[in-house]
This record gives C-alpha cells, sequence and structure tokens, in this order.
C-alpha cells in the first residue's frame, strides 16, 4: 500500500464517525454463523464449498447499499475472504475503492487450551509471510484475539504481553494492529479482570515509545468510560469494543455510555439476517443494524 493511502485510511479511523464491522468468523465459528443466517451444513459438503457460501453472504453484506463509508470505517476479514474477490476487485480494495471503509485481516491462528484463566493465541507460523501479502492486497491493519476468564495476574499479563510482542512485529510490517485481550462476558470476576488488564495495557503501551501506533479492541466493561486512558493515549489511534455474547441491545446500551469508544461488533452487526430474505428485506435489516450500531458509536 502507498503512503498516501495508509495515511487517507488512517485518517478516516482517527476522525470520521463509524464503527467497524467484523466479518472476520473462520472455520471454526463458520458452520455457527451460517447456521444463525439460515444455512445449515447441508448446504455445503466440505470446507471448500463451505467458504463459498460464506463468501457470498459476505459479498451480500459489503455490496448491500446499507454498508459503506458513510457510517462504517472499517472491516475485518478472515484471510480466506481476502483472497477472494468481490465483484471483480481483491475485497480490501473493494472495500476502500468502493466503499470507502479500511480493511482490517485477522491473523491470529485461534486459542491455546486455557492456563491461568486465560488463553493465550496459538502459535502463527508464517505471520511474516501473511502481513507482506496483506500489504500487497492494501489491507491497512490486523486483528488477533485472545481471552481470559479469571482475575488471575499472571493470565492477564501472558495474554497482553504476547498480544504487543506480536503487535510490534505487526507495525514492524507497516501494519496497524488491532490488539484484542477480550474478557469473557460471563467472568465471575469480571471488574476485577478489567482492573488487572486495564494496568497491563497501560504499562505495555508506556514501553512502545515515539512512533508505533496500535488499536485495542476491548470487551464493553463494567464500569463506564473505564479505559478513557486507554483512549487517549498517544499510541492509541482507536479503541473499539467487541459485542462479547451481548444481544445487539444490550451491547449497543453499554457502548453509548462509554465516550470514544465505537462498536467492532461481528454476530450482533448480523442479527437478524437470513439467506431466505429478499434483497430488499436483507438491506431494510442490515440498514437498521448498522444505524443502531452507528448511533451507539457516536457517544
Amino acid at each position: 500500500m502507498n503512503v498516501t493511502k495508509f495515511n487517507q485510511q488512517l485518517d478516516k479511523i482517527n476522525n470520521e464517525p463509524g464503527f467497524i464491522a467484523a466479518l472476520d468468523q473462520s472455520g471454526g465459528s463458520t458452520p455457527k454463523a451460517l447456521a444463525n443466517y439460515g444455512v445449515d451444513s447441508s448446504a455445503y459438503s466440505n470446507d471448500d464449498e463451505m467458504f463459498d457460501v460464506i463468501h457470498a453472504m459476505r459479498t451480500r453484506i459489503v455490496t448491500s447499499p446499507a454498508f459503506n463509508g458513510d457510517r462504517i470505517m472499517g472491516a475485518i476479514l478472515f484471510e480466506n475472504t481476502m483472497d477472494r474477490e468481490v465483484e471483480g476487485q481483491g475485497t480490501a480494495d473493494y472495500l476502500w475503492e468502493v466503499k470507502r471503509v479500511v480493511p482490517f485481516l485477522k491473523v491470529d491462528k485461534g486459542l491455546a487450551d486455557e492456563a491461568d484463566g486465560a488463553q493465550v493465541m496459538k502459535p502463527m507460523p508464517g505471520l511474516d509471510e501473511l502481513l507482506q501479502k496483506a500489504r500487497q492486497k492494501n489491507v491497512f491493519g490486523t486483528k488477533m484475539r485472545s481471552v481470559i476468564k479469571t482475575a488471575n495476574a499472571t493470565g492477564v499479563h501472558d495474554v497482553v504481553a504476547q498480544q504487543f510482542e506480536i503487535g510490534r512485529q505487526i507495525v514492524a510490517a507497516g501494519l496497524v494492529p488491532i490488539i484484542e485481550p477480550e474478557v469473557d462476558i460471563n467472568s465471575p470476576q469480571k471488574a476485577e479482570t478489567e482492573e488487572l488488564l486495564k494496568g497491563e495495557l497501560l504499562r505495555h503501551l508506556d514501553q512502545l515509545g515515539d512512533g508505533p501506533l496500535v488499536m485495542l479492541k476491548l470487551t464493553l466493561p463494567e464500569q463506564d468510560n473505564f479505559y478513557a486512558d486507554c483512549i487517549q493515549h498517544p499510541n492509541v489511534v482507536k479503541v473499539v469494543a467487541l459485542s462479547g455474547g451481548y444481544s445487539r441491545r444490550e451491547a449497543n446500551e453499554r457502548l453509548a455510555r462509554q465516550h470514544g469508544m465505537v462498536a467492532s461488533f461481528s454476530r450482533a452487526l448480523t442479527e437478524g439476517l437470513s439467506a431466505q430474505q429478499s434483497d430488499e428485506e436483507f438491506n431494510q435489516v442490515l440498514d437498521a443494524s448498522i444505524e443502531s450500531i452507528f448511533q451507539a458509536s457516536r457517544t
């Protein structure tokens, strides 16, 4: 990606209203996403066919007149989606050139087994090659997810340390990483876990020094405006929120109380969409979903 385009996209994320659409369900979560969309497993007989079906769903979303840069600042893609085309263009190029939506790529390979109340990311062999490919395809940034389940200082430390270690590798490749240490919304110690997490995040942000830019994707907190210090940090481009299993209504209500935080919803974005809907009905449902999330992100 050339410097001019990168700076245009950075300016959009920094300064324009909107939210990030998470369209990055990968191998493990695709069957559930398709089932929610009204497509059961009888519609495909192998992974290739399954990815054809999910790409058709994503294409229907991003080509909808409801989906554009007026309300959506960015979209997170799965590698398989980045490698495909929408209306004759690479998906990332279509998003930016046609819709004015900034493309991101999910780069993690899933979660390791739980240890110390948390799940770090599995190893990512070939990450450098993937980042190089992403740049060639005009992707702006990346996303990678870990999960924290309890207020265990060791687990929280390990998750954040790994996120920032790989985040530095992504910055060095010329991309902006979305660091996502998700706190499980069902954690019996959610507020205490968030206290530990914020401390670790600020410590690692302070160690970045001048220059490196990152984004944070965080669970909607128990205490309103809890992540204000992260939002205002000079190394942070934007703090976005995951819906994390909350219904769209509850996620929007919680988000509206967080000043300066915008949505990066996946399941909450596509809630109510169905393969059986006419294009008119589909576009109406998607438009209403986008508008509700957009309004919650404007606070």
